[in-house]
């Protein structure tokens, strides 16, 4: 049974049928999906959800499907780590990483909206899906499309790593790379949706496709005892992901779940592509695009569609946001990695660093709990850290050999015993 009432503007409230539709026909505003709550309420329980399955589908009566899910089975509940050494690093009392760099089938938190996606266009007829992409949405599409025998066509900027590109191909995936920025790419499958007719999952599905990152939030607030953590670091490109986190605390309040939402919001992004942050900062509600420059590639979105939203998100929570230089981001992948055998991608590290820069500011305190929202994973993000990290050094399979390492190489290769 589906409990999805209607799309609807996020402008001026007008109801639109549950369709490929995706901006308001009257003022142009955004639409998303909005439930019949009520019914919702009388049937989802805690109970209820913790019988299901470990997957995103535990939620489904607040997912937008009209039946059961056909792509994506096995998505979500990724680990939310207690990060103990990690805390212990920066200085706080109560850390954790909610870690979708081990999100299946495609390692980050996009197969999470792509399942949703490609479910809702199945469900709508559509035959050929696709997606303009930073990356971790190219490798999704092109894995979940493989999985449930749909053709795709996946476009990225022509600048992408290298990983990503080759993460995609792997699938049989019609790739097409494209000389501009994202901004630029996202343009053009615009036009290429509405000349084909093709379900673009962030397009003309994105009102469904955004519903997925709810479940992030969902998992956190269960994963924690059905509460709210007292603040949360999120990493923002286009910006839905900070929105639907939101979103989905206050659902979960609105249905009784939780007590209440006790939680402050923060949005994160690279000092070479932070529009939202810098209107955040000024005070601002319009977000003046900027052109990407940063290695946090995932994250390279110069004119956020939900820019407006992410930073409205932060005030009404009573966060705010912070953004990190490229070094800052290198250094806190290496932190995560060092402290806590995470190896997240550059994305993680802008999250990480964020929240580190807030902590010694005094802007989150030092003994409130703390999620840090890791969403891609490190493997396909290696290129930032060549000439980052030390290079092992190279000895004859010989005892001798060892022994002269090990007295000659300070604390780096001491032998204990």
């Amino acid at each position: 049974m589906s409990y999805v009432k209607a799309l609807t503007c996020r402008e001026c409230g007008k109801d639109f049928p549950k369709e490929a539709l995706h901006v308001c026909e009257y003022c142009f505003g955004p639409l998303e999906v909005s439930y019949n709550y009520e019914a919702i309420g009388k049937v989802l329980t805690r109970e209820l959800i913790e019988s299901r399955g470990p997957n995103m589908w535990r939620y489904r009566e607040l997912l937008p499907l009209e039946g059961e899910p056909t792509v994506g089975a096995q998505v979500g509940f990724t680990p939310l780590v207690k990060a103990d050494n990690l805390a212990k690093a920066l200085g706080v009392s109560e850390l954790y990483v909610k870690n979708d760099a081990v999100n299946f089938p495609s390692l980050s938190f996009k197969d999470r909206v792509v399942s949703v996606a490609m479910s809702r266009a199945k469900e709508l007829g559509f035959s050929i899906v696709s997606c303009a992409s930073t990356g971790n949405l190219a490798n999704s599409v092109a894995a979940n499309a493989a999985a449930c025998g749909m053709e795709n066509y996946v476009f990225v900027p022509h600048d992408l790593e290298r990983t990503k590109i080759l993460g995609t191909l792997v699938y049989g995936s019609n790739v097409v790379s494209i000389k501009g920025t994202y901004d630029e790419v996202n343009r053009l499958c615009s036009e290429i949706a509405g000349r084909y007719g093709w379900a673009f999952v962030n397009i003309n599905i994105r009102p469904y496709y955004a519903e997925g990152s709810k479940s992030f939030g969902f998992e956190i607030a269960e994963q924690l005892g059905w509460k709210t953590p007292k603040h949360i670091i999120v990493p923002m490109a286009g910006g839905s992901l900070i929105t639907k986190i939101w979103k989905a605390f206050k659902e979960f309040e609105k249905l009784g779940l939780i007590d209440e939402v006790d939680c402050k919001v923060y949005g994160a992004q690279a000092s070479g592509c932070s529009p939202i942050v810098n209107a955040v900062k000024a005070g601002r509600d319009l977000i003046e695009p900027v052109r990407p420059n940063t290695i946090a590639k995932s994250l390279a979105i110069g004119n956020p569609a939900d820019g407006y939203y992410s930073a409205r998100t932060m005030r009404d929570s009573g966060g705010t946001g912070e953004d990190v230089s490229d070094a800052e981001i290198i250094d806190a992948m290496k932190l995560l990695a060092e402290t806590e055998g995470i190896f997240a991608e550059t994305a993680g590290g802008v999250t990480l660093g964020a929240a580190k820069k807030l902590i010694e500011r005094g802007v989150i305190p030092r003994d409130e709990s703390i999620v840090i929202s890791v969403t891609g994973n490190g493997l396909k993000t290696q290129e930032s850290l060549e000439g980052n990290l030390e290079e092992p050094p190279v000895i004859e399979a010989n005892i001798a050999d060892f022994e002269e390492l090990v007295n000659t190489s300070g604390k780096k290769y001491a032998v204990k015993g």
